[in-house]
């Protein structure tokens, strides 16, 4: 035993002179003895046991000794026992039991009530379920030395207290004081105590309040630390336990941070209000629903706020709408909470109304204009600090300064505007000294326009539209054809009508708006559809549908004065009545115009002539089948024979009005050469010398890029339809009517006579009306002839330069007369009478059959042809032609 002691001893000296290694505790085992852990007092006690035992081996080897060192031993046994009594209670418990209590103590709110307001606070009542429950406690020895000990204190009440709440991070501003009732809970682990507390709570620093709450809505309250410090008098049972200085601190981040609740707009109701003042004002009624996610109870006494909006830019000062007010609302705990609030505007501050700078947009046009398109405003609701009936100084002092931003959805109405339609409509071409793409070089339009406009059954209060203008946009067959300009305000007035639509189950009421529009510009954008337009108002015989999308500025009377509501969007089906009756009428089936449409050209006269061309003016009388009038400033229209351009003809200052339309001035330049070329020449020559030998001729009109010189894609797109109408005849008193348009005259030269130069040409071969030679005498003895001739003008002598003629009778020459000295042909009198001409000499066709039937009617008359090729002068101008006459009337002389 002795070398077993000495070995031992040799093995703890080793271990004592050791160095210190990684595996070493930092702690020795004294050490051990302080810090709060099971295992390291279980250590001490075993090395406590290990000495105590090894001395007790050694004095038993000492034999005799032993026997006298029990009480000792027993006395050293209870003083250590004694010892670890006294740190577990004195030290260890207490921290122990703290510590157990903070973790396993467990309150559930059943209801948090205010039960009323008082002048410095709120009183309110809190209801809940206390209990601990140790599973929440993580170590195994605190969890149970906490339920041994709470087992034998069994329960715990706490007397009368205060408890303040504070904020660290905000200067340590206190945000009330609560005075709490003494409370007895049973602390016994799973036992359940109800709790039902009323306290007095009493606001702290109202400033520091309300710049915590704005720093919360305006989104820089990242997290918030709340501190609680209350001093309570505790005891179990009969034993007290003093009163104990008890600290609580919470830390609130981020999604801990409860954010405005979420509302609904259940209803609006916007109406007129007699001010208490006197005058008339804007109150707007609405009801919001709040689901109130928590178990908070209590009755919030009637408030006054102050409506705010946002100004031109984000930066500057908020502006004053309304002010508002709620009654008295009771808030139920996880339910839903109905707020009915009304606000009401005295007048409009100037600076809402007024354009902001660098903008023709006003805050108020901004925010009717975001509400009514479905867009999302901000208004700004801001504690009033006009005291309310039954509401607390303090409420008013807390609310007064802070200021909420409350999102208001906007509202699709649809198309507020279900109806729009032009009535009286007047078109006028442009300016033609307009600058090109300019709205001055764009056709106008002028109209009354009648708008059905469905109001939202929001609005209950009186209205009147005073002015209205638009965007529009004209579309065809879904296709855009232009826009129609109507940027300028035009006059307006309105009244109500009743919603006559039984299919519908709206009932709103609606606003009739009518106004007048003049001289719009109408800005063509596709040449194409604007062709495709006209072919069907030409041609098509029944309506033509335009689809107008508009965005309407409206300015409305109100008890606020003028408001203006801006791009509301309207929308509607306008028909255009068309110009003529349709293909239909045409038996041929190719597109006409119908016949009162068709120009009748009369009192032709020559003003001024060139060596090529003549400027000639005519009056026109037309009728205009349709409803709408026109203005016309300046036009100018080609005119076409057998599809080269001979002349061109201008028209100023029409005025075109709905059926007659009579004596409108135009003037004319022939001058086919140069319109035409060669090719032009030719074809003007064969017009003159068929417009003079008395043949149905027309001329066809047809516009051109130059035709509206300040809008040249207007004249291209207009210039894809003609009109054709027919010239006057030699035989025309001033109506432009041909005298006999369905001569079937057998001997007519245009019944493939191969003398006629237009031979072959099938649509110009029937006379008309009397011809250029109207009589005529041959003398045989002196082998002349006199002719009496029609002039075509009314107030310009023709003069004939040279005549190449040969008569004929049945076919057979007569004689020739080749005569080259110029002789003049005045106007025809007042009768109608012509004049004679020169003798001409005649080289007669001796033995002929003709020339035998002149003979045979001496001293009477016969009929003849003549065939003529003559030269021609009007002042400077001079011209070739040939004449095809028949059926002229000759007498036979000596």
């Amino acid at each position: 035993m002795a070398a077993v002691n000495d070995m031992r001893r040799d093995e703890e000296a080793h271990d004592d002179n050791r160095a210190p290694t990684e595996r070493d505790p930092l702690l020795s085992a004294a050490a051990d003895v302080e810090v709060h852990d099971g295992r390291s007092q279980s250590q001490h006690e075993v090395s406590a046991h290990r000495s105590l035992l090894t001395s007790l081996q050694g004095n038993s080897s000492g034999g005799k000794g032993g026997k006298r060192r029990w009480p000792s031993i027993v006395a050293l046994l209870l003083l250590c026992v004694l010892v670890i009594l006294i740190i577990v209670f004195a030290f260890l418990a207490p921290s122990t039991v703290e510590q157990y209590a903070q973790q396993a103590a467990v309150f559930n709110p059943t209801s948090l009530s205010i039960d009323s307001f008082t002048s410095s606070g709120i009183r309110a009542r809190v209801q809940g379920d206390f209990m601990m429950d140790a599973s929440r406690v993580e170590k195994k020895p605190v969890r149970d030395l906490g339920r041994f000990f709470t087992y034998i204190a069994h329960e715990a009440e706490s007397g009368e207290s205060e408890v303040e709440v504070s904020l660290p991070e905000y200067g340590n501003v206190v945000l009330g004081t609560a005075h709490v009732p003494g409370v007895k809970v049973d602390i016994r682990n799973g036992h359940t105590t109800h709790v039902d507390v009323l306290s007095d709570l009493e606001a702290g620093d109202v400033d520091g309040i309300r710049r915590i709450a704005n720093d919360w809505l305006e989104g820089r309250l990242g997290q918030l630390r709340v501190l609680g410090k209350a001093v309570v008098p505790l005891k179990s049972g009969i034993v007290s336990l003093g009163k104990q200085a008890l600290q609580q601190e919470l830390l609130f981040a981020n999604k801990d941070i409860p954010s405005i609740p979420a509302y609904k707009i259940k209803k609006l109701n916007v109406r007129d209000v007699e001010l208490p003042n006197g005058g008339t004002g804007m109150a707007a009624d609405v009801s919001l629903a709040v689901h109130n996610d928590y178990p908070v109870e209590f009755t919030a006494p009637p408030m006054a706020f102050s409506i705010f909006v946002d100004g031109c830019q984000k930066t500057d000062p908020y502006i004053k709408l309304a002010d508002a007010e709620t009654h008295e609302i009771h808030i139920q705990p996880k339910q839903q909470v109905e707020l009915n609030v009304t606000g009401i505007a005295h007048h409009l501050p100037h600076i809402l109304t007024q354009d902001c700078p660098g903008s023709n947009k006003s805050p108020l046009d901004t925010i009717l204009g975001k509400y009514i398109h479905g867009e999302e405003n901000t208004i700004y609701v801001q504690g009033s600090s006009s005291s309310q009936l039954h509401t607390p100084k303090w409420v008013t002092d807390l609310i007064s300064d802070i200021t909420v931003p409350v999102p208001l959805p906007g509202k699709t109405f649809g198309h507020l505007i279900k109806n729009f339609s032009l009535t009286d409509t007047h078109f006028s071409l442009p300016d033609p000294f307009a600058q090109p793409n300019t709205p001055a070089a764009n056709p106008r339009i002028s109209a009354n326009v009648e708008a059905l406009v469905a109001l939202p059954e929001e609005m209950n209060f009186n209205l009147s539209v005073s002015r209205v203008r638009a965007d529009a946009t004209i579309f065809y067959h879904g296709k855009k054809l232009g826009k129609l300009d109507l940027n300028k305000w035009q006059e307006a007035h309105s009244h109500r009508v009743e919603n006559k639509d039984k299919d519908s189950n709206d009932s709103s009421p609606m606003l009739m708006v009518q106004s007048a529009i003049k001289n719009a510009p109408i800005d063509i954008t596709d040449d194409d559809v604007f062709t495709d337009v006209l072919q069907e108002l030409l041609f098509g015989g029944k309506n033509v549908m335009m689809h107008i999308q508009a965005d309407v500025d409206v300015a409305v009377d109100s008890a606020l004065g003028e408001l203006v509501v801006r791009r509301i969007p309207a929308e509607g089906q306008v028909p255009v009545k068309p110009i003529s009756p349709g293909r239909g009428s045409n038996p041929g089936g190719n597109p006409s115009l119908p016949p009162s449409f068709r120009p009748k050209v009369f009192g032709l006269q020559i003003v001024d002539t060139s060596p090529t061309s003549l400027t000639l003016s005519a009056l026109v009388n037309f009728t205009n089948p349709t409803n709408y009038s026109a203005t016309i400033p300046y036009i100018d229209l080609q005119m076409l024979n057998n599809d080269s351009v001979i002349a061109h003809a201008t028209a100023r200052d029409l005025e075109i009005v709905p059926g007659p339309n009579e004596n409108l001035y135009v003037e004319a330049v022939w001058d086919p050469l140069t319109l035409g070329g060669e090719e032009g020449g030719r074809v003007g020559r064969e017009f003159l010398s068929q417009y003079i030998s008395g043949w149905n001729t027309t001329i066809t009109l047809r516009m051109h890029e130059g035709s509206i010189p300040s809008n040249p894609s207007l004249g291209r797109a207009l210039g894809r339809f003609e009109v054709e109408i027919p010239t006057p005849s030699l035989g025309s008193t001033g109506h432009g009517v041909p005298d006999d348009p369905d001569d079937d005259d057998p001997h007519d030269p245009g019944d493939d006579d191969p003398l006629d130069p237009g031979h072959g040409d099938k649509k110009k071969k029937k006379k008309a009306g009397p011809h250029f030679i109207s009589d005529a005498t041959f003398h045989l003895l002196s082998s002349t002839a006199t002719f009496t001739l029609s002039s075509p003008l009314r107030t310009t002598t023709l003069h004939i330069t040279s005549i190449n003629a040969t008569a004929y009778h049945r076919g057979d020459a007569v004689g020739h007369i080749d005569y080259d000295l110029p002789f003049a042909i005045p106007p025809v009198d007042d009768k109608g009478h012509g004049v004679e001409s020169p003798r001409l000499p005649v080289e007669w066709s001796l033995g002929s059959v003709g020339y035998g039937a002149v003979r045979g009617a001496l001293g009477g008359r016969l009929e003849l042809g003549a065939f003529a090729e003559v030269g021609v002068r009007i002042g400077r101008w001079r011209e070739g032609v040939w004449f095809r006459g028949e059926g002229i009337g000759a007498g036979v002389r000596l």
